[in-house]
């Protein structure tokens, strides 16, 4: 089957290679011509894990990863709330957790697309959709127009050519907060393990996450509840000045260069992620904001599932019925219990706040990994 993808994102670049694998012909359009140089990281938790183990990937991902062994929470005076035991989640699950920086994920994806001949156009912008029974065509600026049996919209959130396509005018929404995120390689150790951890203020919160003891990336949150009126970049160190150990070192020493303030949007969940044979998947169909922790697992499960979908059924429009009704439930799951868990974090009310720690700190944190693992392994066989 022929099948042209459109962004070379997370989902891109991991559905090309599982439908390459999956014996596919596959071709990769994306807007940006370097969309890897930037960007945080991530925890790929046990069930990314997974499918990229699936996909042969994991010894790589595993060499230019840290694997964390605890989540703390913590209130704005540094006062431990919550330890998660991820080794206990790791377990239950079956596979490590990884965190990495987002560029070096991304570069593992393109350096196995590229060893095995599949196309990526780099700086490309994709004008139209068409599609039909018989097909799909893919129509770009530069006036080039492709054919293909299967097109995937693996396209982002905010200006999802497919997204369009499927759905008509079906805009992200803005979830009242921004994300100043940084990622940053020091000359010195700043902390003494792989590990996360997670501080929470009033409307405020910021996270770290040390891939070792010199590779970090992290992310500073503030309510925001007019998107036009954001806070302004260097509000940043303003707010966090004060923060506890390692925010201010951390903030000092994160080139801003390589810092990026983003307005935090998500999607709302739809029921149906085709139309013809056109395919929308990852931040497309399903956007949840990052308080799920799941955008790149659910993203690389989105990868997993689609060839075993289309080898299962006959015909494209039951293989991509099957695929929407076997991702949506999970996915939905994710996105509204990600916009539960913003709502607590970015609460303004003092008190409020701290009724939120004290709920926090009183919760049995194993019967919480259990759930985490539950949710996150389910329609996988771990």
């Amino acid at each position: 089957m022929r099948v042209h993808i459109i962004g070379a994102g997370i989902a891109g670049l991991a559905c090309a290679i599982a439908l390459t694998r999956a014996g596919h012909a596959v071709t990769v359009h994306e807007r940006q011509r370097d969309p890897y140089g930037g960007g945080g990281g991530m925890v790929l938790w046990p069930n990314a894990s997974f499918v990229l183990d699936q996909l042969g990937l994991l010894p790589a991902v595993a060499a230019v990863s840290g694997v964390p062994r605890a989540m703390r929470r913590l209130d704005r005076q540094g006062r431990l709330l919550q330890r998660l035991d991820i080794g206990l989640l790791d377990r239950e699950m079956g596979y490590a957790s990884h965190a990495v920086f987002r560029r070096d994920l991304m570069r593992i994806l393109a350096d196995w697309l590229a060893r095995h001949g599949v196309p990526v156009h780099y700086g490309v912008t994709g004008t139209r959709l068409r599609g039909d029974d018989g097909g799909a065509w893919l129509e770009r600026a530069d006036g080039k127009a492709f054919q293909a049996d299967l097109l995937v919209g693996a396209d982002g959130r905010k200006h999802s050519l497919a997204r369009q396509f499927v759905l008509g005018q079906n805009q992200p929404r803005y979830q009242g907060f921004v994300n100043w995120v940084g990622a940053v390689e020091l000359a010195q150790d700043l902390v003494d393990e792989p590990g996360v951890l997670d501080f929470w203020g009033i409307g405020e919160r910021f996270g770290v996450v040390a891939v070792n003891r010199r590779k970090i990336y992290w992310a500073a949150a503030a309510a925001a509840p007019d998107v036009d009126r954001l806070p302004a970049f260097e509000a940043l160190y303003e707010r966090f000045a004060d923060w506890p150990a390692p925010i201010a070192p951390l903030l000092r020493q994160t080139p801003r260069e390589q810092v990026t303030l983003i307005p935090v949007h998500d999607v709302d969940p739809v029921p149906c992620w085709h139309r013809a044979n056109v395919l929308m998947l990852g931040d497309a169909a399903h956007a949840s904001l990052p308080t799920s922790g799941q955008g790149a697992a659910q993203a690389l499960e989105d990868a997993w599932h689609l060839p075993r979908c289309l080898a299962a059924h006959d015909g494209i429009e039951a293989a991509l019925a099957a695929f929407t009704a076997l991702r949506a439930p999970k996915t939905q799951a994710q996105a509204l219990g990600a916009r539960q868990f913003a709502a607590d974090l970015f609460i303004t009310d003092d008190e409020e706040c701290r009724r939120r720690d004290a709920r926090a700190a009183g919760m049995p944190t194993a019967a919480l990994v259990s759930g985490m693992a539950r949710g996150w392994g389910s329609g996988l066989p771990l």
